[in-house]
């Protein structure tokens, strides 16, 4: 009984990696809401299974592996292939099979920009993994909040409260400049303070309340369109900790 309880955190990492398998799909096919709403999903599953983890102490190599391939494919491929539907729409104006595309080799070269994502995905991953020191905060953008940002974009198509700004923010420099950006930030050595805490005293984590606070204010008032807003106001809080130099 106790080694199948040891498997319940590993069952939860499989969920997210089939959360981002679902999503990779619908994302290829050009229906980025659902594929939006499974990266949310293999988020909340990332979530789940360490917590599981912590509370039946079921840490082992292999889950620790498995965590980093499922990251890899919901937060890394799914993202990227969001971003390459998005380029499509942006540069032909509707989503094609890629043996359908008719393009020059420059708008390949902005279509193929997408697949930095899933690139330095990994490399943020690998670097992760192989990282022995205990800093209580991360370096570079955790993966699972480049899978929101790509997935908030999918999302927010499907909600036009402000279409008019869609023609803005959907185009292909915007998209190209997004997408290198985001990669950068995972494997820059940039510390990030993570949101898991020790105590709940305010003096050590007024840091984290500031920013849950000011994204509870974002999700309130521009709801899907608040979840990108909420991760990069978590990369400008951090480059404004690190320009102050503030400890986490």
């Amino acid at each position: 009984m106790r080694s199948i309880i040891k498997q319940i955190p590993n069952f939860i990492t499989t969920l997210n990696l089939l959360s981002g398998v679902i999503a990779t799909i619908f994302a290829i096919d050009g229906h980025l809401i659902w594929a939006g709403i499974f990266i949310c999903a293999a988020s909340v599953f990332d979530f789940a299974d360490g917590l599981a983890a912590r509370a039946l102490k079921a840490y082992s190599e292999i889950g620790k592996q498995l965590d980093s391939l499922s990251d890899l494919v919901s937060f890394g491929v799914a993202p990227g292939a969001i971003l390459f539907t998005l380029l499509e729409f942006s540069l032909f104006g509707k989503n094609l099979p890629i043996h359908e595309i008719v393009a020059d080799w420059w708008e390949w070269l902005i279509l193929f920009s997408a697949f930095l994502v899933p690139v330095f995905g990994a490399i943020r991953l690998a670097k992760f993994n192989v990282f022995t020191s205990d800093e209580p905060f991360f370096r570079g953008l955790p993966i699972p909040s480049n899978g929101i940002f790509w997935a908030s974009l999918g999302l927010m198509l499907e909600f036009p409260k402000y279409y008019e700004y869609f023609e803005y923010i959907y185009t292909t420099k915007n998209l190209v400049m997004l997408g290198i950006f985001m990669s950068g930030m995972m494997v820059i050595n940039l510390p990030m303070f993570s949101l898991k805490v020790k105590n709940l005293r305010i003096k050590e984590n007024w840091y984290r309340y500031l920013f849950l606070a000011l994204s509870a204010v974002l999700l309130v008032v521009f709801n899907v369109y608040g979840l990108a807003m909420v991760i990069l106001l978590y990369i400008i809080l951090n480059v404004i900790f690190y320009l102050f130099k503030v400890k986490f």
